[in-house]
């Protein structure tokens, strides 16, 4: 009779051992791969629900109160939580709203790190603590002009349970062909996160923002912007020994592109969560062509943004497509 080979016990545990260590090595790394794919699902349909409602409404500027103590400070201050109730709730499903000092209540976290994993900040709870530079800048003088408000954030919970803050601008203007300050068109800026207060609480993963600009006829962008680059020396030049602004993201990476004009305002309004450095970086917003032409341009020192001659050389900053 034919004797048959079989394993041993030995081998098989063995066999098993090494398979536990290959799943042990490759599992968080595919894990991490599912959640971020999913995280980007579920920001873009946030987005073009907040898009949506807000689209819907006739005017963003306006809502909350602000009451004084006689020297003029502010005593009480409910300008987001009225935004939410008074506007945003009329247009867009809220399950639940947290005034100010309660932002918690809604899954915010207290905590988040910046691009990239750089450094973990305390979350803000009012304009100046997201960038202290949307209340300390100068008037435009060549365009309409506008201040902020230091607001204190509120916040809501969507029915899908995202956790939302909100910081709101209640004197924001309206768009102009003019050079001026990005400040004073900033309306709202939402900073999310998928999954409220469970982790990883990181901007770039669950952690992202939406921003919309103009009292009339508000713009809303939620670019995702591209953690890995530090700003690239460019412009619209055919000078060979600068990049091209226009294609410095595409030949970095095939799924980035250079922000527009708006998204490059929304990173500098949020550049404390992005690590973004103090510079003038180009927008992919074309004004005239030719390399004597114009191109928008935004000041992260200062929140200006410009028309900017295309043959200058300026920074650019990715975002994804």
């Amino acid at each position: 009779m034919k004797k048959t080979k079989g394993f041993t016990l030995a081998e098989i545990l063995i066999t098993l051992a090494i398979i536990g260590i290959v799943a042990a090595i490759t599992l968080p790394s595919l894990l991490v791969n599912v959640n971020e794919k999913a995280w980007d699902a579920q920001k873009k349909a946030l987005y073009a629900r907040m898009a949506q409602a807000i689209g819907q409404m006739n005017t963003l500027g306006g809502y909350g109160q602000f009451e004084t103590d006689e020297e003029g400070a502010v005593t009480e201050d409910t300008a987001a939580e009225s935004f939410i109730l008074d506007a945003l709730s009329k247009v867009y499903k809220i399950n639940n709203v947290c005034g100010a000092g309660k932002l918690s209540a809604c899954g915010v976290p207290s905590k988040i790190t910046t691009l990239g994993a750089v450094s973990e900040i305390t979350f803000p709870t009012k304009m100046s603590e997201l960038n202290e530079k949307l209340l300390n800048f100068i008037g435009a003088t060549n365009a309409s002009g506008g201040s902020n408000a230091n607001t204190k954030a509120a916040a809501f919970e969507t029915v899908n349970g995202e956790s939302v803050a909100v910081f709101y601008n209640p004197y924001c203007g309206s768009d102009v062909s003019l050079g001026h300050y990005a400040q004073s068109k900033i309306c709202v800026n939402f900073i999310y996160d998928l999954n409220g207060s469970e982790g990883p609480n990181q901007v770039g993963k669950d952690v992202g923002f939406i921003t919309a600009f103009y009292n009339k006829n508000p713009i809303v962008v939620a670019p995702l912007p591209y953690h890995t680059n530090a700003k690239m020396s460019a412009s619209y030049s055919s000078d060979s020994s600068v990049l091209d602004a226009a294609g410095a993201c595409r030949a970095l990476n095939e799924n980035l592109r250079i922000p527009n004009r708006d998204e490059l305002a929304s990173l500098f309004v949020n550049a404390p969560l992005l690590n973004i450095e103090e510079s003038a970086f180009w927008s992919g917003t074309i004004i005239s062509s030719g390399e004597s032409g114009l191109a928008w341009t935004q000041h992260f020192n200062d929140g200006a943004r410009n028309k900017t001659k295309r043959s200058e050389v300026g920074y650019v900053r990715c975002v994804y497509r």
